[in-house]
């Protein structure tokens, strides 16, 4: 392997896997994995950030945070009545569930974990 230059402060970074691809039929509900893996410890802190972005949009929303052991489902677009928080950080897992597909739902979703050291 190749041999870090000194001076590099060792960062442990955080991988997170959601599935590539998600499909589901307008009006039933769908699942959004979001797995994540460090080798350190994962913090009390740790924060969960989902972002969506429209289709055919260049501009992405928050919407959802968990943050400080407390899941919050952001005040904005057509998702805050219809999401569920059904992940479990201790296990790695920052998985949402959004209800009651709509045509408009299709688009980007991202899954954004921190974990402070």
């Amino acid at each position: 392997g190749r041999v870090p230059s000194p001076g590099v402060s060792p960062v442990s970074p955080i991988h997170v896997y959601t599935a590539r691809e998600v499909f589901g039929t307008v009006g039933s509900r769908v699942t959004l994995s979001c797995s994540f893996w460090s080798s350190e410890w994962i913090s009390e802190d740790i924060s969960i950030t989902w972002h969506f972005q429209a289709e055919g949009s260049r501009d992405s929303i928050s919407i959802f945070h968990y943050a400080k052991g407390q899941p919050y489902i952001d005040d904005v677009g057509s998702f805050k009545e219809r999401m569920e928080w059904v992940g479990n950080p201790r296990r790695k897992d920052g998985s949402i569930v959004i209800h009651s597909l709509e045509p408009t739902d299709n688009g980007t979703f991202t899954c954004d974990v921190k974990n402070p050291p």
